[in-house]
């Protein structure tokens, strides 16, 4: 069993940053694939990036590249989400979500966290 805490959302300004953080209980952090995802209201849950065990590789959507940063600290047991240039329809609940093994981009993920709320405004 894996439980990942999300924290780090708020409220920002367009153009301004921040950086989510989510932590992980347990010993085996490093078998977890880990990704972020994302829903805003009325809408659906939306994959938003994904970083392999040992942060060998990285995946985005391409709505967020070049402005968001998925990395990780294997000894932390904690995966961040560095966002910078944020624009209004980031908006949304983020949740950082663990997949035991393989990368993935699709919402197969085996444990999920609560989530936490990013606002952006105009």
């Amino acid at each position: 069993q894996v439980q990942l805490v999300e924290s780090g959302g708020g409220l920002v300004q367009a153009g301004g940053s921040l950086r989510l953080s989510c932590a992980a209980s347990g010993r085996t952090f490093s078998s977890f694939a880990m990704g972020w995802f994302r829903q805003a209201p009325g809408k659906e849950r939306e994959f938003v990036a994904a970083i392999s065990r040992f942060g060998g590789s990285t995946y985005y959507t391409d709505s967020v590249k070049g402005r968001f940063t998925i990395s990780r600290d294997n000894v932390k047991n904690t995966v961040y989400l560095q966002m910078n240039s944020l624009k209004p329809e980031d908006t949304a609940v983020y949740y950082c979500a663990a997949n035991k093994g393989v990368i993935t981009t699709t919402q197969t993920y085996d444990y999920w966290g609560q989530g936490t709320q990013v606002t952006v405004s105009s």
